[in-house]
C-alpha cells in the first residue's frame, strides 16, 4: 500500500478561491469530513473532536478543562489557565473552525451552529479563567466572525423553513450581538468597521426584499392602488378588511 496520496489528491484537485467539502465513509463505519486544501486535505469526524482525539478521556481540551474548573469552584479555589494551555485550546478551536466552514459549504447548518457555539464558549471560558488580557484578546478578536457564523447557521435553517420573518429577526439579534460585543470591548471604535456587522446588515436587505408579502401587506397594497384609482368603494372595503384582520389574535404572533 502507497503513503503517496497523489492518485487521490489528482481525483480531486484543488482551486484558488473555492472551498472544496465532501463526505466519506470512513473505515469504520462513520462518515468523514474532507476539505481539500492547497497542499493536500484535512479529514475530519462530523462530531466529537474533529481530529478524533479524546484528550484525557475527554470529548476535547475544553470540556477537560471545564471539569478541572467546575471541581476547583466545588472546593471554593480558583482556576487559571497558562498560556500553554491557552495555546493548546486556541489549536483546539482551529480543528472546529475547519470543521463548522467545511459545514457550511454543504449545507450542514445545524453542526455549524453546534460548531460555532462550541467556540464562543471557548472565549468565554478564556475569559473567565485567564488574567492575561493578551492571551484573552488572542482568542476574542474571533468572536465578531463566529458570531456572524453562528448567524448564518440559524439564519439559513430558517429560510430554508421559508420563515422570513422569523430570519430577518435572527439577523438582526445576531447583529446586535456582535454590536454588544465591541461595546464591551477595549475596542468599541471597530464597530464601525466590522465586516461581520456589514455583512449581516446587506444580508437582512436581501432577504426583506426577497421575502413574500403576507396576506396584511397585499391587502394594504390593493387598497393603496384603489386610492390611487380612485376606487373608494373597494378602497372602503379593503380598510374594513385589513382592520378587521388586525383585531385577530394570530397576527400579533
Amino acid at each position: 500500500m502507497t503513503l503517496d496520496l497523489n492518485s487521490l489528491l489528482n481525483g480531486w484537485p484543488h482551486e484558488n478561491g473555492s472551498i472544496k467539502v465532501r463526505k466519506v465513509p470512513g473505515l469504520d463505519g462513520r462518515e468523514k469530513l474532507q476539505l481539500r486544501i492547497d497542499l493536500g486535505l484535512l479529514q475530519m469526524e462530523m462530531e466529537g473532536r474533529p481530529d478524533g482525539m479524546r484528550p484525557h478521556n475527554c470529548e476535547s481540551l475544553l470540556t477537560y478543562h471545564q471539569r478541572r474548573a467546575a471541581r476547583a469552584e466545588e472546593r471554593g479555589e480558583e482556576y487559571e489557565l497558562t498560556a500553554e494551555q491557552c495555546g493548546e485550546l486556541q489549536q483546539e478551536g482551529v480543528q472546529y473552525y475547519h470543521r463548522y466552514l467545511s459545514l457550511f459549504q454543504i449545507d450542514e447548518f445545524e453542526g455549524v451552529i453546534r460548531d460555532t457555539q462550541r467556540n464562543l464558549d471557548l472565549f468565554a471560558f478564556v475569559d473567565e479563567h485567564s488574567e492575561r488580557d493578551d492571551l484573552v484578546w488572542t482568542f476574542q478578536q474571533f468572536q465578531p466572525y463566529v458570531m456572524m457564523m453562528n448567524t448564518r447557521g440559524k439564519v439559513s435553517i430558517l429560510l430554508a423553513d421559508g420563515k422570513f420573518a422569523a430570519a430577518m429577526r435572527e439577523i438582526q439579534a445576531g447583529r446586535e450581538r456582535i454590536s454588544g460585543f465591541f461595546q464591551q470591548s477595549a475596542f468599541p471604535e471597530m464597530e464601525a468597521k466590522s465586516s461581520e456587522i456589514a455583512f449581516l446588515d446587506e444580508w437582512l436587505e436581501e432577504v426583506r426584499a426577497k421575502r413574500p408579502l403576507s396576506k396584511l401587506e397585499v391587502m394594504e397594497r390593493e387598497m393603496e392602488r384603489a386610492i390611487t384609482a380612485e376606487r373608494y368603494e373597494r378602497a372602503a372595503e379593503l380598510r374594513d378588511a385589513i382592520r378587521s384582520f388586525k383585531t385577530r389574535p394570530e397576527v400579533g404572533n
